[in-house]
């Protein structure tokens, strides 16, 4: 009888690695780890190179390349992909100059790969009308926190918690089930240089958030990315699994979403209510087009989130409201009350790509793009 990979509970002896990560790094030696997204779109993979001197920017670090018919992404006969170094942070697991680098993919022949969101998204940012307004963006990431063998962690294993209701900002062992793994993931952004700006427990149990931003431009999709890997990489320690399915259980819980908040500076200022509005006017019309970037499966998976219950909108249908939670879009009470601000779209699906979110929102509120 052969076991599952996800029922597989083998695991490391953390004391005995630490002795190995004790030993004093050489000062000229520096350990950068670069990670990219794969050709799922929602996975992330990493290897690491040694640098010679600590760099400070992208730029100081070379392209490298990988086995791309090993991330779905080449063919066997033609695998290299390169890997363009794109944003900088911190090494929050080794430490001391060490360093991880998000990078874009790009082919053989040095063009962006398909799977690279990231190229068109920065050309879109670095658009001067777009950069005139300066948008910022601020994404609240869901996620569930599972054991080895899928199952949710801290859920009885031959039946289900409690119904939800005690379970949002809960406190208490019988209301949250993996706070360590928040806590530790919430400091290592801080060490990275991640723009993390909260985090609490979900309304179903084993499910929690993070907030990344204000971010302005591509900065939104680099910090939430490398959030994400943040995440999976501390959860690793933990020898506990982070899902991003938008509904990773069936029945009576909520999905688990990436609302994306998002203004532009006239949007903030005194009177920009009205800039909001028509924004807010110009999505209503590209509803169906929005829908298809706003997961991984081209909007295959927030048909399964997006039903009308649970805090959402139905997806075949285009809603606004001020604090109202079961809209597409929602305008929080403050914001109407003085009038400028943001708003929340509350449809990005948790598995969203948030370089094609963004993206498409700005095209859409700067660019004036429609559909035909």
């Amino acid at each position: 009888m052969t076991s599952s990979p996800t029922a597989n509970m083998a695991a490391t002896n953390k004391q005995v690695l630490q002795r190995f990560m004790d030993i004093p790094q050489p000062d000229d030696k520096i350990q950068v780890m670069y990670i990219w997204i794969d050709g799922s779109g929602e996975n992330l993979r990493c290897k690491t190179r040694t640098a010679d001197v600590e760099p400070k920017k992208p730029e100081d670090l070379p392209w490298w390349n990988f086995d791309g018919s090993s991330t779905n992404q080449a063919e066997g006969g033609n695998s290299d992909v390169y890997l363009k170094p794109a944003a900088l942070f911190n090494d929050p697991f080794r430490l001391g100059k060490n360093k991880l680098l998000l990078c874009e993919t790009y082919t053989f022949d040095k063009k962006p790969h398909k799977t690279n969101k990231r190229h068109s998204c920065d050309a879109v940012m670095s658009d001067a009308k777009v950069k005139s307004v300066h948008p910022w963006f601020g994404i609240e990431q869901e996620y569930t926190l599972l054991d080895r063998d899928g199952h949710p962690f801290g859920w009885p294993k031959n039946g289900y918690p409690g119904p939800q209701g005690p379970y949002y900002c809960g406190v208490g062992a019988d209301k949250v089930y993996g706070r360590d793994v928040k806590e530790a993931h919430y400091r290592a952004c801080l060490y990275a240089g991640v723009k993390i700006a909260g985090s609490n427990a979900e309304v179903m149990p084993a499910q929690w958030e993070f907030q990344i931003g204000p971010c302005e431009g591509i900065n939104m999709g680099d910090h939430l990315w490398m959030a994400r890997f943040l995440l999976h990489r501390v959860a690793e320690e933990f020898g506990i699994v982070v899902s991003l399915d938008p509904k990773p259980m069936r029945g009576d819980w909520n999905g688990a979403g990436a609302h994306t908040n998002y203004s532009t500076e006239p949007m903030r200022e005194k009177g920009g209510i009205g800039v909001i509005n028509t924004a807010i006017q110009k999505m209503s019309k590209r509803h169906a087009t929005h829908i298809a970037v706003y997961d991984a499966h081209d909007g295959a998976d927030n048909v399964r989130r997006l039903t009308g219950h649970h805090e959402t909108a139905n997806i075949n249908e285009f809603r606004h409201g001020v604090a109202n939670r079961g809209a597409s879009i929602r305008i929080p009470r403050h914001v109407e009350e003085d009038g400028c601000g943001y708003f929340e779209d509350r449809r990005p699906a948790s598995n969203c790509d948030p370089y094609r979110v963004t993206e498409m929102i700005i095209r859409t509120t700067i660019l004036d793009e429609v559909d035909h």
